[in-house]
């Protein structure tokens, strides 16, 4: 049985961006060692070259990816990630309601692995980090969860300014309105309501659109990754429909 191949996005003669499938991390790492697939040599077969990412997403969200297709390009476009220049966006599904737009601004202390870091000889301090939010849709369901009788979620799109490890994941759970799906930062209970109502056994955070200067044209490029399969139920299911929102073919 041969692989699914990878939605391509868009592609010229110096990049390539792609939309990532959600449980699919982006290269080989040791700490998953039981993983055989992944987006960087996918890819690579898929398109007959090989390919240097330039930022990552983690291992469960989904969303839009890019990559350069020459050591040259990467170079080019790394200042741009590195000074902030990228533009992101993503949605998410997360508890409770939010009703107004706001921007959280709360440093972030890295997050260190307890293999990788374990030789690490200085505590980690917190850096700043800024996400931007806007509440899209909300829903109370009949649906128990702890001691009340009903359940209330939101579809929130957020613009992250800085560039922190797992900021969005955190950051909705510092604002006490963890992402569904999050096992590391999320709630429990929450997450077992989309697995056994709506058999959503993913996060439910996506990247939905990135805009950059093209290193060689210097032109904007704005490229935005529709929804899959199992974000379209999940927001059918809840009945959200909200414009502007793309879904995959």
């Amino acid at each position: 049985m041969s692989e699914q191949p990878l939605s391509i996005l868009y592609r010229d003669a110096s990049l390539v961006v792609v939309n990532k499938p959600a449980g699919m991390l982006v290269h080989r790492s040791w700490l998953d060692k039981g993983e055989t697939r992944f987006v960087m040599q996918t890819l690579r077969d898929q398109i007959g070259q090989h390919v240097y990412p330039l930022h990552r997403l983690d291992k469960p969200t989904s969303g839009v990816l890019v990559f350069a297709l020459s050591r040259e390009v990467a170079s080019l476009m790394m200042p741009q990630f590195a000074q902030g220049q990228i533009k992101k966006a993503y949605y998410a599904v997360v508890r409770g309601w939010i009703t107004e737009p706001g921007r959280l601004d709360y440093p972030l202390v890295e997050e260190q692995d307890k293999i990788a870091d374990k030789d690490a000889s200085q505590t980690p301090t917190a850096k700043p980090a800024v996400t931007d939010y806007q509440p899209l849709a909300s829903v109370e369901l009949p649906i128990a969860t702890g001691r009340y009788a009903t359940s209330r979620y939101s579809l929130v799109a957020m613009q992250p300014q800085t560039g922190r490890k797992h900021q969005l994941r955190r950051h909705m759970h510092h604002l006490s309105h963890p992402i569904i799906g999050d096992t590391t930062h999320g709630d429990g209970r929450h997450n077992r309501v989309f697995r056994e109502h709506f058999h959503c056994h993913q996060l439910l955070l996506h990247a939905s659109e990135i805009q950059f200067i093209h290193p060689v044209s210097a032109e904007t490029v704005k490229v935005q990754a529709p929804f899959d399969t199992r974000w379209q139920h999940v927001l059918s299911a809840l009945e959200w429909d909200v414009p502007g929102i793309t879904y995959s073919e």
